[in-house]
């Protein structure tokens, strides 16, 4: 495959960001037949006219992808302003398939997309999910288990029009695009986040409150694993500790991070961002912006070792939560992810939840680079 071609632009209306994106994407790398899209929710509104301009600009008229609080591109990353960033790829012809949003369950794929996931047997995917959706974590699970298909992707972020892109405008449910074997991709994901004790035992619990770990009282648990620091203020845990949920049947000490959202000093309870279930083990982790960094240059370094080939392009999906307000400092993903991996044209955005191995994570970055 031809490298991947990407711009991006900052600009006062979607006009003039479109415009600019378009002016440094031509030429167009030669058989360019699929977009990429990201923008800020300060363009949320504007995405069918942007839509629009980039396909008569371009003549591409495959395009996916969805609105974000925050996106990025190469070097860049936009936060709280009205900015625009574009992929333009060629793939061989029968190689993706795009699909439009489903809000229920992935029987509601077209009879022509179930026969090109049969035929094709899809194995790879990029889908953003509707936040607003109460099944989208069931919908990417069964769509992943359709093909089987790795999906990779996140859930839309914004704070006006939660829209997506899938061919056209969309939005309400799950959507993205199918690839077939023939494109080969590689991805890793950064989980910024380091365990500070053992795992531990859901003695008892109730909804998402977590009462009992081991037979003893969590806030107990909690703060005998942090240290004398957090017994002594436990204001300290907001934004630092969360919870870890290690993936079940995995055999890379994966787990899924969710947020530490209250604390009963009295009863000694904790209240997380899940729901529990008495059995479960769980993690304390820490988070700081030295971690993830370490992290995420540590999760490229791994990648890279498994590459074979050079990546023509990239799709960043980074946390929410990470980003310019985490680091300090606007692009520091991107950096790393350039100085481990190279010059590779990269997309993405900040999402709600990332999505890797068809689960809805948090506080994570996913890369997933086409060779």
């Amino acid at each position: 495959m031809t490298p991947f071609k990407v711009a991006h632009a900052r600009a006062e209306d979607w006009a003039h960001a479109a415009k600019e994106c378009t002016d440094r994407l031509n030429p167009l790398p030669p058989g360019s037949n699929f977009g990429l899209i990201y923008l800020t929710d300060d363009l949320a509104e504007d995405l069918p006219s942007v839509l629009t301009y980039l396909r008569q600009k371009t003549g591409i008229t495959d395009w996916v992808g969805s609105v974000g609080i925050g996106i990025c591109a190469n070097e860049a990353e936009y936060f709280d302003e009205p900015a625009l960033a574009v992929m333009v790829a060629a793939f061989p012809d029968g190689t993706y398939r795009v699909f439009p949003s489903i809000t229920q369950v992935a029987d509601q794929l077209s009879e022509s997309d179930k026969t090109w996931i049969a035929d094709k047997g899809a194995f790879f995917g990029l889908v953003h999910g509707d936040p607003g959706n109460a099944d989208t974590a069931d919908l990417i699970v069964s769509l992943a288990d359709m093909g089987p298909t790795f999906l990779v992707g996140g859930i839309t972020s914004s704070r006006s029009a939660c829209h997506q892109v899938a061919g056209r405008v969309t939005g309400g449910g799950l959507s993205g695009v199918l690839f077939a074997p023939e494109i080969a991709v590689a991805t890793g994901h950064s989980q910024g986040c380091t365990p500070i004790g053992d795992s531990h035992v859901v003695s008892d619990c109730l909804d998402n409150i977590l009462i009992g770990l081991d037979g003893r009282l969590a806030l107990d648990v909690l703060k005998e694993d942090a240290g004398p620091w957090l017994a002594d203020d436990l204001n300290r845990a907001a934004g630092y500790i969360h919870i870890a949920l290690p993936v079940e049947g995995s055999d890379t000490g994966d787990y899924t991070v969710r947020n530490l959202s209250g604390i009963d000093p009295v009863r000694g309870w904790l209240a997380i961002g899940n729901q529990l279930e008495l059995g479960t083990r769980i993690l304390f982790v820490r988070r700081d912006p030295e971690t993830a960094r370490a992290d995420l240059r540590t999760s490229m370094k791994q990648l890279g070792h498994r590459l074979e080939g050079v990546p023509k392009g990239g799709v960043y999906v980074s946390c929410l939560a990470r980003g310019i307000n985490f680091f300090g400092s606007a692009g520091e993903e991107m950096a790393i992810i350039r100085e481990v991996l190279g010059d590779v044209p990269l997309i993405g955005f900040y999402a709600g939840g990332e999505i890797s191995s068809s689960r809805i994570y948090t506080h994570t970055g996913v890369l997933s680079l086409f060779l």
